[in-house]
């Protein structure tokens, strides 16, 4: 594949970088028409998504800095190559920086929770999209070997794919990136065009966190297990865990809600009945 999109003289423009960036960018003009639908103000959620983002980006540097603190100090100028590498503990990092700072913001600025989650849920799934178009090109997060007989199955030759993302070369390997872009693309769409009727505020988060648990799960049966923290013998890995606990607590959290929503009626039910007595 090609994991630089395009260089300006000496400069390389990773593709990772510039679609996970156009990514962010229609996830940001997306959110802005989702925060209406869900009458939350458009400004704030635009604010709440740049912060989260920049918190993200900053947590899973100051990782990787740790992490390789000692090879740092020996070559100062590799920190300028940080941002070419790409682990899934590193996304546990953003995610947890992200997420804790927009709800930081999100209580100082007295946001509605559950409708501004509303408005992010599709955003962030079209983002999740981008960005995992964006590792295929760039070898990120590559697949398990799929054999020559697969007629979509994709062979890196870039020596920096394997310099950046470790993937093999010359290998055929099936197109995970593609499977959870896929994935992740549609779920988007099901929560613009295709929401619960009726719901209440926080629905469509809950939907979204259980779709994004159900294509993280699934696409992991593809995805190469190096690095990915392998448990019970290989049967299933680190992703997979996060992914169950995702729809777990999502899940929960719909059940509870529908459990309340039909106490509600029934409680109503009840005072009408007492009333016309």
């Amino acid at each position: 594949m090609h994991p630089v999109l395009f260089r300006i003289g000496s400069l390389l423009i990773p593709s990772y970088g510039a679609l996970a960036a156009l990514g962010v960018l229609l996830g940001l003009c997306l959110a802005l028409y989702t925060a209406r639908a869900a009458h939350v103000d458009p400004g704030q959620v635009w604010n709440l998504c740049v912060i989260s983002l920049f918190a993200a980006l900053v947590g899973e540097r100051l990782l990787l800095v740790v992490m390789n603190w000692d090879v740092l100090q020996r070559h100062p100028s590799w920190l300028m190559g940080l941002a070419m590498i790409h682990h899934p503990l590193l996304a546990a990092a953003g995610v947890a920086a992200g997420g804790g700072c927009a709800l930081w913001y999100a209580r100082r600025r007295k946001l509605p929770l559950r409708p501004t989650a509303d408005a992010l849920a599709a955003p962030l799934a079209l983002g999740l999209a981008f960005e995992q178009l964006g590792a295929m090109l760039a070898g990120s997060g590559y697949g398990i070997e799929a054999g020559p007989t697969l007629p979509w199955a994709v062979t890196y030759a870039s020596p920096l794919a394997a310099r950046w993302s470790g993937a093999p070369l010359g290998v055929p390997l099936h197109p995970v990136q593609a499977y959870a872009a896929f994935g992740f693309l549609v779920l988007a769409l099901l929560l613009l065009i295709w929401p619960p009727v009726p719901r209440r505020p926080g629905d469509l988060a809950g939907i979204c966190l259980m779709g994004m648990g159900a294509v993280i799960f699934i696409t992991e049966v593809w995805r190469d297990p190096e690095g990915r923290g392998s448990v019970l013998g290989g049967a299933i890995d680190g992703p997979q865990i996060a992914a169950l606990a995702l729809v777990l607590i999502a899940g929960l959290a719909l059940l509870e809600r529908k459990g309340a929503r039909a106490s509600n009626r029934e409680a109503v039910r009840a005072g009408q009945t007492q009333g016309s007595r």
